[in-house]
């Protein structure tokens, strides 16, 4: 159970594959996950958290054919973290999560 996730939630945006010269394909998308509770005041407030997600192979051919913006998912994965360097000379920190498996939810839009 080291660095698994399991998230459900939406996709923001369609997703956007992309082949590599070595021929694998990869897809991009981000994922809204909301919490919903009850503040101090006792009003229903939601709040949403937003996932960088990232899938190879098969599973994003499988992402870029039927998964599209507002689809809900549920998804499994793990962690991956990278740095890189921006055009002003900074260091840029991204966590993004390396989809595994995914399962579509809900109905087509």
């Amino acid at each position: 159970m080291r660095n698994r996730v399991q998230l459900i939630g939406n996709l923001g945006q369609d997703p956007k594959v992309i082949e590599l010269e070595s021929g694998k394909k990869l897809v991009r998308f981000p994922m809204a996950t909301n919490e919903v509770y009850k503040n101090g005041k006792g009003e229903k407030v939601t709040s949403t958290e937003w996932h960088n997600i990232v899938a190879w192979g098969n599973l994003a051919d499988i992402a870029g054919q039927y998964l599209a913006k507002g689809r809900e998912i549920a998804l499994e994965g793990r962690l991956q973290n990278t740095s890189y360097e921006d055009k002003e000379g900074k260091t840029r920190y991204v966590t993004e999560i390396i989809a595994q498996d995914f399962i579509m939810l809900g109905s087509k839009s």
